[in-house]
């Protein structure tokens, strides 16, 4: 299925869950009168927050671990699964809010049969989607009709691709040679079904004739001129077109095209592009790290006094590090040597215990006592929320490099720079400073490569426990 296509139906399940939300909630409150607990609740203006922080919160879940950007409905543990996250942290967060502010005029009992018929009525839509989705779709969207213009080798895994999908519409009409005869190769082998062959030259034919939804090209970089004028007929019919790029084999960035005013680009990139996701990331920062400021200031604010008592210097560490696109900006860190520590780095070089252009010591001897301990549970870079609210780094990417460090690596190494870096990520979980360099940057563009919200949480839930035995710290 078309990745358009895979948005809209996201879209329309997230949609459908908050019709859904909506009416458990209005069906709990009906089901808590009625029959259970007849006694009045609290007046009914007391619930006009409550209702919807509940469905916001279901759908943000939903959001951040995934399960509206990509439906299968034919995956029937998924039907299961989805709805199962979404209750289970979302109503573990709707009753920790309700305890933190003490609302005692909520009532459990509502909030526990909403979130017990919410989970239902979703499991419910998702297997009534599995069943009935595909007829519906057949039935009132008829079929779309696909041909598929090239040669074998290029076009057999989109004729499959398509084949895969034919319980959802789509369907191919029949296959033509770019050349003017057809093409004794087409169709590709290894489909379930035979399909007739016909030349380009007979495109104004076909599309005139037949049903023809759309006309996907194969095209090598040499036959892009012998496609021009079916392009234009296609044009002219209306008959949609879509290019496989197979003229470019060696790319692995994703491609998508988008506008510059009225002029079309295709864009490809290597890195998250979903600005809406990327803003749902910048907003949780910026949340969660002005709230652990605000929580954590009687930490802080010891720790500094312990840093201020114990040695000589500033209780800040300052440093430039390269962030987003290899900007520079000053982190901000909790002094854990002694002053001056940075000019004896050429005399401890021979005790690098790190390859590659990375820096570190597991006993630094420049580490004053209080820092040492601070440093083996990562306390030394609370400040670092400071920049994380500034917007200089985030919870989750790749360390922020030196600017000496960033002129080291290889040409590959340097894509790590396209994500704002970060406390932790994946390196974080395999040891931290027990790992090579080299694997260091495999995990970081690795990240990079699978990002997503569910993937931060992962890396952010399985950090703690890490962070507070301080294994792999240094």
């Amino acid at each position: 299925m078309f990745s358009r296509h895979k948005q809209m139906i996201g879209v329309l399940y997230l949609l459908a869950d908050a019709t859904l939300a909506v009416a458990s909630f209005a069906l709990a409150y009906w089901v808590r009168a009625r029959f259970i607990t007849p006694q009045p609740l609290y007046p009914d203006s007391n619930y006009i927050w409550i209702i919807p922080y509940a469905i916001a919160l279901w759908l943000v879940i939903g959001l951040t671990t995934g399960s509206y950007r990509e439906i299968q409905e034919e995956n029937i543990v998924r039907a299961f699964l989805d709805p199962a996250k979404a209750a289970f942290l979302g109503t573990a967060l709707l009753f920790a809010t309700i305890f933190a502010f003490k609302l005692e005029y909520i009532s459990r009992l509502l909030l526990a049969l909403y979130a017990v018929i919410l989970l239902l009525a979703m499991i419910a839509f998702r297997l009534a989607a599995r069943r009935l989705g595909d007829p519906l779709r057949r039935t009132f969207g008829g079929y779309r009709e696909f041909l598929l213009a090239g040669d074998a080798s290029s076009l057999g895994d989109v004729a499959k691709a398509i084949e895969a999908n034919e319980r959802r519409g789509m369907r191919i009409f029949g296959f033509a040679s770019i050349g003017h005869a057809a093409d004794n190769s087409l169709p590709p082998t290894g489909l379930q079904r035979q399909y007739p062959v016909y030349s380009l030259n007979q495109l104004p034919e076909l599309v005139r004739r037949h049903v023809i939804d759309e006309v996907i090209f194969a095209a090598a970089k040499g036959d892009m001129e012998k496609i021009e004028d079916a392009f234009r007929l296609c044009e002219e019919e209306g008959v949609k077109t879509r290019v496989l790029l197979n003229f470019f084999p060696h790319v692995v960035s994703r491609v998508y095209l988008d506008r510059l005013e009225e002029m079309p680009l295709l864009t490809f990139t290597t890195t998250p592009e979903n600005e809406y996701l990327l803003l749902l990331k910048r907003v949780l920062d910026f949340s969660m790290a002005l709230l652990l400021l605000i929580v954590l200031s009687p930490l802080l604010l010891l720790l500094a006094v312990v840093i201020r008592m114990t040695s000589r210097g500033p209780v800040l560490y300052r440093q430039v590090r390269c962030g987003l696109g290899g900007r520079k900006f000053t982190v901000y860190k909790f002094r854990s040597m002694h002053a001056g520590a940075d000019l004896q780095r050429e005399e401890l070089a021979a005790l690098n215990e790190l390859d590659g252009p990375v820096f570190k010591i597991k006993n630094d001897p420049r580490c004053t006592t209080a820092g040492r301990f601070m440093r083996k549970f990562s306390l030394d870079e609370l400040p670092q929320l400071i920049n994380i609210v500034k917007g200089d780094m985030s919870f989750v990417g790749p360390r922020p490099p030196l600017p000496e460090e960033v002129e080291k690596y290889a040409g590959w190494q340097r894509r790590r720079l396209r994500m704002q870096p970060g406390l932790t990520c994946l390196w974080a979980l395999e040891g931290r400073n027990q790992l090579s360099f080299h694997r260091w940057m495999e995990l970081d563009l690795m990240y990079i490569d699978n990002w997503s919200p569910a993937l931060d949480a992962k890396i952010l839930l399985r950090t703690i426990p890490v962070v507070l035995l301080g294994r792999g710290a240094s």
